[in-house]
């Protein structure tokens, strides 16, 4: 007989979330601000997943952190519950000082698995490129209107 999958199992396998956007805000980091509605969040996962396809993300903090002290322009995303927050604390101030736009998604595993990667990441830049042109301006538009934190 075969087994039966768990919840968790079927979930994986049809590639959705575990957990819903509302559930996942429980583990929100304090310094998560500012945070990407549910409809911006699967708007910025469409645009990952098309962006990963065409090798225009830079993925993890000293991936980022190298290309934003080069000048790379692009839309960065922070997933809202890593911990320690020391990790990643610095990728906004740095963002705020080139203006570049950035917004937190509530989950790292999300982020990791929208770039097409079993393993979560923390920060991800989404780079412009002529194939998701409209997606990465809609997404960028949202993110840039964004209120930033005091």
């Amino acid at each position: 007989m075969a087994r039966e999958k768990q919840p968790e199992e079927a979930a994986e396998a049809q590639g959705t979330p575990e957990r819903s956007y509302r559930e996942q805000l429980d583990y929100l980091n304090p310094i998560a601000q500012p945070l990407a509605s549910r409809k911006l969040t699967r708007k910025l996962y469409k645009c990952i997943r098309k962006a990963a396809k065409h090798k225009q993300i830079r993925r993890g903090v000293k991936e980022v952190q190298k290309f934003l002290n080069k000048g790379e322009k692009g839309i960065t995303v922070l997933a809202g519950d890593t911990e320690p927050i020391d990790v990643y604390c610095h990728i906004p101030i740095m963002c705020e000082d080139r203006s570049i736009p950035y917004a937190y998604v509530p989950s790292k595993s999300d982020l990791g698995a929208a770039a097409g990667s079993k393993r979560p990441t923390c920060v991800i830049m989404i780079k412009p490129h002529e194939e998701y042109q409209e997606t990465y301006d809609e997404c960028l538009e949202e993110v840039s209107a964004l209120p930033l934190p005091l």
